[in-house]
Formats: C-alpha cells, sequence, structure tokens
C-alpha cells in the first residue's frame, strides 16, 4: 500500500477544507434568497399598510377636528398630536419586537460554522 506522504495529506485537507467552505458557501446563499424574499414580501406590506393608514388617519383627524373644533378650539390639535405620538412609539416599538425575532437571520449557516468550529477545537 502506498502512503501518501506529507504533501498528499496536506493535498487532502485542502480539499476538504475547501469543499466545507463551499458547502457552508451555498448553505448561505439559500438561506439569503430566503431572507431577500422575506424582506421584500415585509417592505411591500408595510408600504401598503402606510398608505392605507396615512388615508384612514386623515380622513378621521379631519372628522374630529371639524366635531371637536366649537367646543374645544386649538386644543383638540394638541390632544391628537399626543395619540398620535404614543401610536407612533408602540408601532416602533412593535417593529423592533419583530427584527429581534431573528426573522432575517441566517440559522442553519450560524449552526453549521459554529458545529464546524466546535469539530476543529
Amino acid at each position: 500500500m502506498h502512503n501518501p506522504g506529507l504533501m498528499g495529506g496536506i493535498s487532502s485537507l485542502m480539499k476538504s477544507l475547501f469543499g466545507l467552505v463551499v458547502s457552508r458557501v451555498e448553505l448561505a446563499s439559500l438561506e439569503l434568497a430566503d431572507v431577500r424574499n422575506h424582506v421584500i414580501e415585509l417592505v411591500a406590506i408595510f408600504g401598503a399598510a402606510l398608505l392605507a393608514i396615512w388615508f384612514a388617519i386623515a380622513y378621521g383627524t379631519a372628522t374630529i377636528v371639524a366635531l371637536a373644533w366649537d367646543e374645544m378650539g386649538w386644543k383638540i390639535l394638541l390632544i391628537l398630536f399626543l395619540v398620535f405620538l404614543v401610536i407612533t412609539g408602540v408601532l416602533v416599538a412593535k417593529g423592533l419586537a419583530l427584527i429581534k425575532q431573528d426573522k432575517l437571520g441566517f440559522p442553519a449557516t450560524m449552526k453549521e460554522l459554529k458545529n464546524d468550529r466546535d469539530m476543529l477545537r
């Protein structure tokens, strides 16, 4: 039986490492495609929702101001400002919570890279 020697072993190791890197890059690219699709879908949904809510808020606010102006005057504008400020804070907090759910991450790739690192120790 022929012993490949040091150069043969190094060559075999390099081929194995190259194969490992290629498989990890392929996995990352698949996950990146999924993330891209989720981001596009999320942006489209938020864009349509923003447009719809803008019209609802504009007409609703105009109606409230028209109905309450005789009774409250300029104070109704301040009250509506505060209401919209609170709503904005709640929506921003909800959006940040969605981002923290790691839907835009690479869980399978990160798991495999961690496994690789653990095996090399």
